[in-house]
This record gives structure tokens, sequence and C-alpha cells, in this order.
């Protein structure tokens, strides 16, 4: 199968390629700059130059491909609903030009939509008043599935780790190395679902490949870490003290992030193995922050 994958050099999406050539399967990669053309280039993957806001671009080469897979995102959380809408208009592209082809869209979605549910499981619908500003695409993406389209999202957790991840976890050891001390909020019993970057990879590949149209997929492999764990791991790595701290002190301490440090999202991810057979294999969150390099 020939796939059309943005996001195709960063952190999941490189992985993704990897997962999909050793497979068999032959890989057209998103490249917004000459660097990640080049990169593209020396792993034998053609590149496909273009921005996410090119939807003109983004239609030809899904049409071009047997399938596509999207994990393109613009992580500007200055910015968040402008991405969002950037996001959303690549989506409808893509999802326009496989229109009553059959052809499958894997479309890239998160857990945290979801996180009013205890635990959130894949057959839950994102609430219609969901305030998230992801919420539209990963609607839209089901939606197609009655148009022809054999769509299906996977949904990701707050934590995708693995060596060279730069995601929240990154971003907490850094706020504890600056000041000193690992946080948490409250007594951090609220808990955070994970996934190893390989392991979501080869999620996005069984979808690709087989998942029916409208599917929802929990690309979780632990259903929730308590931040409390998280924070104590980070203190023992840097060698300063884990403490909590109240509410009202996060947004000075966690600045943006306090919110998302504040998510209680446990998520499970049975009716993904059952449907797909996936199940994960890779370290697990705690030991990968230990063995990969999140403390050098």
């Amino acid at each position: 199968m020939r796939v059309f994958l943005t996001g195709a050099t960063g952190f999941i999406g490189s992985a993704i390629v990897q997962e999909l050539l050793s497979s068999g399967h032959e890989v057209l990669g998103l490249a917004r700059s000459d660097a990640a053309a080049d990169a593209l280039s020396r792993l034998s993957v053609q590149a496909h130059r273009a921005e996410l806001a090119d939807t003109a671009g983004l239609a030809a080469a899904a049409r071009a491909c047997d399938g596509v897979i999207h994990t393109a995102f613009i992580h500007d959380f200055s910015a968040h609903a402008a991405a969002a809408e950037t996001d959303r208009q690549a989506v409808a592209a893509m999802l326009g030009a496989l229109e009553g082809s059959g052809k499958p869209l894997v479309a890239t979605s998160v857990t945290v939509l979801l996180a009013h549910a205890h635990p959130a499981t894949e057959d839950m619908p994102v609430p219609e008043a969901s305030p998230n500003p992801r919420a539209k695409a990963e609607a839209m993406v089901l939606a197609a599935a009655g148009r022809g389209v054999r769509a299906s999202v996977v949904r990701l957790p707050p934590s995708v780790h693995g060596a060279g991840d730069y995601g929240f976890v990154p971003m907490l050891v850094r706020i504890a190395r600056s000041k000193g001390v690992a946080a948490f909020i409250g007594e951090g019993a609220n808990l955070w679902p994970a996934v190893h970057r390989l392991d979501a990879a080869r999620l996005f590949r069984l979808a690709l490949e087989s998942a029916l149209p409208g599917a929802r997929l929990h690309a979780v492999a632990e259903k929730g870490l308590p931040l409390r764990a998280i924070a104590e791991a980070i203190g023992e790595g840097l060698g300063v003290p884990a403490r909590g701290i109240a509410a009202d002190e996060a947004p000075a301490h966690f600045d943006w992030l306090a919110r998302f440090v504040a998510i209680d999202n446990p998520t499970s991810s049975a009716l993904t193995r059952s449907a797909l057979g996936w199940q994960p294999r890779e370290a697990e969150l705690l030991a990968d922050m230990r063995d990969s390099g999140y403390f050098s």
C-alpha cells in the first residue's frame, strides 16, 4: 500500500515511517521544510513538500495514494484554536479527496477529549459541547465513514513516550529542574494514561490495514498513572524533592501546563486490543523515563 503520512518526521510520525516500511508499505511523507525532505530522503522515503495549510496539495497527495495517516499538528499552545482550525481544514481536504473511494484515512485524536469519563472507552463519543478545538476534527473524520471513506481515529494519551520525547513529561522535567522541586497538584491522584511511541506506531499501521469505518481506537498501554508517581520518578531522576502544591499555586508553578497537569484521564484500550489484536510490548512510562535519557 502506498501511504500518505503527514507528520512523517515528527516524534510519532518517524516511528510510523519505520513501522510502515518494515511491513512492506511505501510512504509518501509530508515535508514542511527542506530539512524534513532531506531527512525523509535519507530513509528512501519520497517527500511531498507542502504546508498543512496547503489544502490543495494535501488533497492531491491523498488522492495519489492508497491510504492516509494524519499525525501532523501545529503544537502552538499560544494559538491553539488557530492550529486546530488549520488541522480541521487539512482533514477536510484529505477526506474530500478520498470520498467514495473506500480508501482508509487514520487521523490522530486525543484521549483528553473524554476526560469527563472514568474510565474513557472507545465506544464513547466526544461530547458535542466539548470546548477542545480538536473535537471538531474527530467528528469530521468519523462522519466521513458514511461517505465512502474507511475513516478511523487513534486517540493518543497525554504521554506518548520514548527516546527523543519532547512532550508533557519532558516539560515537567524541565520545570522541576528549574524550580528544584517535582510538583504535583493536591494528592497527585489524578491519572495520566501512557503509551510508548513504537506501540502507538504499530496501532496506526494496524488501523490503516484493517480498522472498520468509523472506528475509535485508543493507543493506551497504561490505563492511568498517578501524577504523584510521575513526579516522584522525576524527583528521583533529578535528585530533587517531590511534593504536592495547592491548586491555586499551580498556574504560577506550571504556567500554561497547569491545566494539563490537573487532567484526570483514566482510559481503557480493551476494545482496541480486541478489535485489532494490538498488544503493547514496549517499556512502560516510569521505566522508560529512567532508561531513555529523560534526565540527561
